[in-house]
């Protein structure tokens, strides 16, 4: 019998990730929504190899879970089903936060239910199934966050879907270095974005925009719910980057103000130096 892999909400990241998944071994994807015009659109492009409605039923059968919900809908899902998993089965998800959704894994989930927290990171400005995409994770970074004692056949699983997906590949990390870096590297670049859209001239630049400036507010045109989630749950390491972030523009501000053009080439060297650095790694 072939085993399963249940993927709970088949929004962009979930959609994406059932469609990436079709083939992968002898698993069966089996895809999860309650809305039905995604379950229509699901079926009609092929998304999954069976499409229900019924989380419970899906859950108690699937060897492996991939909840592709938003991060406080996965605690609460968590809550919800925590006697509905299959024994001896492995649960992941895929969100941009881990420790209060590991946390919460811990808390509720029986012990003969495994949970390892994953983030591929990968994603659109867009949301929902319309604009799912199974070559979305091709170069992608899986990053997984693996507590103490996960056993080394659901770890291997992993690692395996994410090379069928075409993630370049896994970094393994706690949760907490992964929420301080992803404030980095990901949440506050939507916040520069969005801070960029919120220049009261905004609308006259129209024209006059250069790639650097669409590459830069990409990202701005969010998932409001999902981005405030985000945010709000990585709060303290994200309002320690902006902090920096801050810092870091006040000093060129400062240089400009003072006309020291010695200072401004330094500091510009410097970082330019970094940033051509860190790319030959």
């Amino acid at each position: 019998m072939n085993k399963t892999i249940a993927i709970i909400g088949l929004g962009l990241i979930g959609g994406s990730m059932a469609m990436a998944l079709k083939g992968f071994e002898d698993f069966e994807i089996v895809g999860v929504d309650r809305d039905p015009a995604t379950l229509a659109f699901a079926a009609a492009h092929g998304a999954a190899d069976r499409l229900t409605d019924d989380a419970r039923a899906a859950i108690a059968a699937a060897d492996v879970v991939y909840l592709c919900l938003h991060p406080k809908a996965i605690v609460d899902f968590l809550r919800a089903h925590r006697g509905d998993f299959k024994p001896g089965g492995l649960v992941t998800d895929v969100c941009g936060v881990k420790t209060a959704v590991v946390d919460a894994a811990a808390a509720v989930l029986p012990p003969e239910v495994a949970f390892i927290g994953g983030h591929p990171m990968a994603g659109k400005e867009t949301s929902g199934i319309f604009h799912a995409d199974g070559g979305l994770f091709r170069g992608a970074h899986y990053i997984l966050t693996p507590r103490p004692g996960c056993r080394a056949e659901h770890l291997d699983l992993l690692r395996r879907i994410a090379a069928y997906i075409g993630c370049r590949d896994v970094v393994e990390t706690t949760t907490q270095k992964h929420d301080a870096i992803i404030a980095y590297t990901s949440q506050v670049m939507h916040i520069m974005a969005v801070a960029v859209c919120d220049d009261p001239d905004l609308f006259e630049c129209r024209g006059f925009e250069g790639g650097s400036f669409r590459d830069c507010t990409r990202v701005a045109a969010l998932d409001v719910p999902l981005w405030t989630e985000l945010f709000s749950m990585n709060a303290d390491a994200l309002t320690k980057v902006i902090r920096n972030l801050e810092d870091n523009l006040r000093a060129y501000r400062q240089v400009l103000e003072r006309g020291d053009t010695a200072a401004l080439t330094q500091k510009l060297a410097w970082s330019a130096h970094r940033k051509r650095h860190m790319d030959l790694e």
